[in-house]
């Protein structure tokens, strides 16, 4: 028998294996919550199904998510970037997640980690929450990164940052994952 998933999750592999692998599932690790806010800001515009495709790709090309390797990139990282083709070739997305790796770094400073940080808006809690576009939440945090200086970060993406990094918990009542 077939498992029910949220809808969004379709029929497409890579989609199911995300819903089902990844998806809500409470991250805790600074390398993966820093690929996901890089990957969640190229998505800005985009379909999500998109970034899945060439997640390989940014991973390869953004040195495995090394938060440290990324806030050094030079301006002949950025021309590197802006020519690959299996990209998304997004001069003030590339830029961006140059400048939010500084910030992270910041944050992990101030913090102790990313993680602290991020887990510290719900004391750690995971929020079960209906299908949104943002939030309270989003809007709490994306106004803090943006005070920080960070980019591409409005509450949208970060609203479905959070659902990627399992802070917040939106599988619908039907899926087994709910």
């Amino acid at each position: 028998m077939r498992k029910k998933r949220c809808t969004w999750a379709g029929s497409e592999e890579i989609y199911i294996k995300y819903h089902d692998e990844e998806w809500g599932i409470p991250t805790h690790d600074d390398k993966k919550l820093f690929e996901m806010l890089v990957l969640e800001s190229f998505q800005a515009g985009l379909s999500w199904i998109t970034i899945l495709k060439k997640r390989k790709d940014f991973e390869k090309s953004f040195d495995n998510f090394d938060v440290v390797k990324v806030a050094n990139y030079d301006k002949e990282k950025i021309n590197e970037l802006l020519d690959n083709e299996k990209i998304i070739r997004h001069k003030g997305k590339i830029t961006s997640a140059i400048n939010n790796a500084h910030v992270f770094i910041e944050i992990q400073n101030e913090f102790g980690s990313f993680d602290d940080y991020i887990w510290g808006f719900t004391n750690g809690e995971i929020i079960k929450a209906e299908y949104l576009t943002e939030s309270e939440l989003s809007k709490k945090i994306s106004k803090d990164l943006k005070k920080r200086g960070m980019k591409f970060v409005g509450p949208t993406i970060i609203y479905s940052y959070l659902e990627s990094i399992g802070v917040i918990d939106n599988h619908q009542k039907d899926c087994f994952k709910y």
